[in-house]
């Protein structure tokens, strides 16, 4: 029998809905229940592309004899994280402060009726093994220990509570910004740059574009080539490995080696917006064709894949086929023999190395570029042309056959914060590329958003099933707002400009903490929860505090709004302490720290719309990372006074940077001129 989760939105709440388990959703009724029975909490978060959370479920979740234990003794409550990052923030915070280890999914934590925790761990299975105990061992003893051992968990919940309070960032007088940061966070990050394979750290290595934004800005702003190599190294390398995916495009979550080869194979939304405007900018500084092949295929992919009829984007791919993980991406060289000519198997086999060792699991072999693929034609004694041409029929039958596989669950809803970051990556990479196709996408994506998810001056955080609902977070406000940015600058709408105004007034009104400086991650007039975070730190997503800084301060330099300026630079001076002992775990906030110090360059064109159109596909050429270009053709009418410049018979430019402006510009090779001149401090 169905449990109280068939109703939800969530295709992660919905696999849990037929368990012997009696789940509940986060809300009232299980909250109260805990408090009129006297029971603790048994919350469990994950999300649907989770290939522990999917274990974890098969072991435990599914099976009657650990159900029967859960439900006598605990109000069970399942937890989509990418619905509820509010909760997921707190949780994965009081996990690390009671068990001093990394958290991760699925979350397993213990409550009181009161919602604090008191134990708490993430995968157990079901019986003792990889040096875990047992869930069945554990429940019951969690249990006595809750109703035994109350005057213990009372003390340790006052000294949790203070301990999630000390977390908060703390505002600090006198703080002045400073180039000496910036620098610091490269020093940083060469130390912990990995030469051979790219990347920052040991394994499992993660994208961190973050990171990689940063070195690619830092470069152009202090003629760093060092900052640039780690960056295009590591980018080049990534689409070697087979943390991207050789025939469908698109990047997945992390590799678990080294040498980016073997991922853990979901897909997320999140990582490959901003992926696309990476590996479009690292075309743009090096001309390397296989940056831009990587982001049309990842393009091709998100449009293909992961975008709805409705125009918003989907969430993820799960990495598990069938309950195993890879299946729906690892082959057999015999598989792709049958497939192919002994021509273009050939080629294939050296390429994507299936004349090596299985590289997973000991028996399957999923796609990395093994070799170079001059070298496959020198050694076969062809021409690298009728290889590209062999590979390319390859590639084609490979996609169509992998098509045809049991397709790895997707899941559907919608969710404003992730589709804010796919916006700008494909809005940029559209500007960069000239394509048409992927600007539609991303204004699709928008448009869907403000239609459904833009209700009474309010933004809702998901989209499932024609449902909008649960009050939306500080990085969906902050993430779509950079995004329109982006947007703007691809294709101007005077109605994307409205709505960006819009977002950033309830950011100001609804999230920022007037006396300190900062946006809480809540609104407030969000649930009340035993914490309310205020992150600065970026992780596999960029800072919310970081985006909305950044985005706040382009638009005010946009419209001349210094409202919007203050706000920024009051988050960037709460966070300065923090961001200055340990910069690179602030990526976001110093891009947002390199613009207070230099004021991002506003360009604004005015003309017809097609010498406009030559004069931004010449810009567009350059790497320009601190430089808004916005184009107004001469339609558009009731424009704010920043923007509203005077028509001409040929295209003029205003430049404007702080409080400096130029003369107008009537010549494009001038302003080529100007705009790269500002690249360099």
């Amino acid at each position: 029998m169905p449990n109280r989760l068939i109703a939800e939105t969530s295709p992660y709440l919905q696999q849990h809905a037929e368990n012997p388990v009696e789940w509940y959703p986060w809300g009232e009724a299980a909250l109260a229940l805990a408090i009129t029975q006297n029971k603790p909490i048994l919350l469990s978060i994950g999300y649907s592309a989770c290939h522990w959370c999917h274990v974890m479920a098969h072991e435990s979740f599914e099976d009657a004899d650990v159900a029967r234990v859960m439900n006598q003794h605990f109000v069970n409550i399942k937890v989509d994280r990418e619905e509820r990052p509010d909760l997921d923030h707190i949780y994965q915070a009081a996990h690390a402060m009671l068990t001093q280890r990394n958290g991760g999914w699925p979350l397993t934590m213990f409550l009181t009726p009161q919602q604090v925790p008191y134990f708490g761990g993430t995968y157990f299975p079901k019986t003792a093994r990889y040096n875990l105990p047992g869930f069945l061992e554990i429940l019951p003893r969690v249990a006595d220990f809750f109703h035994t051992q109350r005057n213990d968990i009372e003390k340790q919940n006052v000294s949790l509570l203070a301990a999630l309070k000390h977390t908060l960032p703390e505002a600090e007088t006198h703080v002045a910004f400073s180039h000496a940061v910036l620098n610091k966070a490269l020093d940083d990050l060469r130390q912990s740059y990995e030469p051979v394979y790219g990347g920052f750290g040991t394994a499992p290595k993660f994208p961190r574009p973050s990171d990689l934004v940063f070195c690619l800005s830092y470069a152009a702003s202090h003629e760093s080539t060092d900052a640039s190599q780690m960056a295009l190294h590591t980018l080049h390398k990534m689409i070697e490995g087979g943390i991207y995916d050789q025939l469908g495009g698109g990047f997945c979550r992390y590799s678990v080696d080294d040498r980016w080869a073997i991922p853990h194979f979901e897909k997320m939304l999140y990582d490959n917006g901003p992926l696309l405007m990476l590996y479009a900018d690292a075309h743009l500084i090096s001309g390397d064709e296989s940056y831009k092949q990587a982001v049309q295929e990842t393009a091709s992919w998100v449009m293909r894949e992961m975008q709805s009829a409705e125009g918003g984007y989907y969430s993820s791919l799960d990495a598990d086929t069938e309950h195993e993980e890879g299946k729906y991406y690892v082959w057999l060289p015999q598989e792709v023999s049958q497939l192919l000519t002994p021509e273009e198997f050939a080629v294939v086999e050296r390429y994507y190395g299936l004349d090596l060792a299985p590289n997973f699991e000991g028996k399957y072999w999923h796609f990395i570029i093994a070799q170079a693929l001059a070298d496959v034609a020198a050694q076969l004694g062809i021409a690298a042309q009728q290889a590209e041409q062999l590979l390319a029929t390859a590639r084609n039958k490979l996609l169509l056959a992998r098509n045809a596989r049991v397709y790895p669950g997707r899941d559907e809803k919608i969710l404003v914060s992730w589709n804010g970051l796919m916006i700008k990556g494909m809005a940029h990479a559209a500007r960069i590329f000239g394509r048409e196709d992927w600007l539609i996408s991303a204004q699709q994506a928008i448009d869907f958003i403000r239609d459904t998810l833009w209700r009474d001056g309010r933004l809702l955080a998901t989209y499932k099933d024609g449902k909008a609902h649960i009050n939306a977070y500080l990085d969906d406000y902050a993430f779509l707002l950079d995004g329109l940015l982006e947007l703007m600058q691809t294709q101007f709408r005077q109605k994307d400009l409205e709505f960006a105004g819009q977002l950033a007034d309830v950011l100001l009104a609804q999230f920022e903490d007037q006396p300190d400086g900062g946006f809480f991650f809540t609104s407030h007039d969000h649930e009340n929860l035993i914490h309310r975070p205020k992150p600065g730190h970026d992780n596999a997503m960029p800072s919310g505090n970081g985006v909305a800084a950044n985005a706040l301060l382009r638009l005010g330099h946009l419209l001349g709004n210094l409202k919007y300026i203050a706000a920024s630079e009051r988050t960037l001076a709460l966070f300065y302490p923090a961001l200055s002992r340990q910069p690179s775990g602030y990526m976001s906030l110093l891009i947002n720290c390199a613009e207070q110090l230099a004021p991002p360059q506003i360009v604004i064109l005015r003309g017809n719309l097609a010498e406009m159109a030559v004069w931004q596909h010449a810009l567009n050429q350059h790497y320009l990372p601190h430089t808004l270009i916005i184009a107004l053709n001469e339609g558009i009418q009731g424009l704010p006074a920043c923007l509203d410049k005077p028509m001409a018979a040929h295209v003029n430019a205003w430049v404007c940077q702080g409080v400096k402006c130029l003369s107008a510009i009537s010549r494009l090779d001038e302003l080529e001129v100007i705009c790269k001149s500002a690249v360099v401090s």
